[in-house]
């Protein structure tokens, strides 16, 4: 690695962009699990935000060259989607009962067995985050480390408990309409920096996420609205989380506050907030250049950046030694920050 005041080079390789689609029978239902890289690294979970799939959710940060080398070099991706969220797939039946989000993170415990998997890292977005985090409250020993974009972890309020009735019943009887998706991207995205306005033309990755709105059956989409609209509060459970924990949230997210609020109550030994400038929730489309620095500081607290000469397996780089308390504090990550591009480096 090349010496730097304020970045840290990573080792450039060509990781494979081609996935290979799992289905994964659960306890409650079957799971599309779409993996990317060498199955022999460690494991990367990913789960989105309502109404989104991997291809929605996280590409822009997954199709940036720097993220691209820093994640598939490290990890393995396993992209779970949540049922009917997959591409192509159709109406869950009427039949099939409602999850909550409790079945919802069993499930996740089912697909790491399925796969052979112990320990893994995860990372979500808003409705993926609640998953996952509710997923490392329960089975504590099987997450290294968590990566949360806009999380979760209050109940709903009354007043988010009503617009999400509102969003409820216009998914289920008129499906992904164009109400449907306005409210969706109005989550999703900052309003002047991506949303555009009557001057500012919607911004490339709007666009992209709509038309791939288009493509979710809206039956589906409720089917996870009302599990994550039920929710229940896991707020008193976060100080006993034994992984590590790494909080982005964009500045003009809807779950600003939800953000700050979670990470109050996380052990602050091994937690650490990173507010983004300009940015609503999705700050893996929006911004995914604002996540390169704080997460390479996070992976080397595993120890990811050993030298490739050294005898190690491959699925143990991510052994859980203390993160130094100047890579994971606030004041050394930066409450606020601006998009901010990786310096690379092809030396070893």
């Amino acid at each position: 690695m090349g010496d730097s005041s304020d970045s840290v080079s990573i080792d450039m390789e060509t990781p494979s962009r081609s996935g290979k689609e799992y289905v994964v029978e659960t306890c409650s239902g079957y799971v599309s699990v779409s993996v990317y890289g060498d199955q022999d690294k460690p494991a990367l979970v990913t789960y989105p935000d309502l109404a989104l799939n991997h291809i929605s959710c996280f590409q822009g940060l997954f199709f940036c060259p720097e993220a691209c080398s820093l994640l598939l070099h490290n990890f393995c991706i396993y992209h779970i989607s949540p049922p009917g969220h997959e591409l192509g797939a159709a109406t869950i039946s009427p039949d099939d009962p409602l999850l909550s989000a409790d079945d919802l993170a069993d499930q996740i415990a089912d697909v790491l067995n399925y796969f052979g998997l112990d320990a893994v890292m995860c990372m979500g977005v808003t409705a993926g985050a609640y998953i996952l985090t509710l997923f490392a409250m329960k089975y504590r020993q099987r997450v290294l480390g968590l990566i949360l974009i806009s999380p979760l972890c209050n109940a709903p309020s009354w007043t988010e408990w009503l617009y999400n009735k509102v969003l409820s019943n216009l998914l289920y009887y008129y499906g992904m309409c164009g109400v449907v998706k306005e409210l969706l991207l109005k989550r999703f995205f900052s309003k002047q920096e991506a949303r555009g306005s009557a001057q500012v033309p919607e911004s490339d990755v709007v666009q992209a996420c709509r038309r791939l709105l288009d493509e979710r059956q809206g039956l589906n989409v409720w089917r996870f609205h009302e599990a994550i609209n039920g929710r229940r509060d896991i707020s008193d459970g976060l100080r006993k989380l034994r992984c590590r924990s790494l909080i982005f949230v964009g500045e003009n997210s809807p779950f600003h506050s939800e953000a700050l609020d979670m990470n109050s109550k996380l052990d602050r030994r091994c937690s650490a907030l990173v507010e983004v400038q300009a940015c609503g929730s999705m700050v893996t489309e929006e911004q995914p250049h604002a996540m390169l620095i704080p997460l390479e500081y996070f992976f080397m607290g595993y120890g990811m950046y050993r030298p490739p000469r050294l005898s190690v397996s491959p699925r143990s780089p991510l052994s859980p030694i203390c993160i130094s308390p100047e890579l994971l504090s606030p004041e050394s990550m930066g409450l606020k920050l601006k998009p901010i591009k990786t310096r690379m480096s092809l030396e070893v």
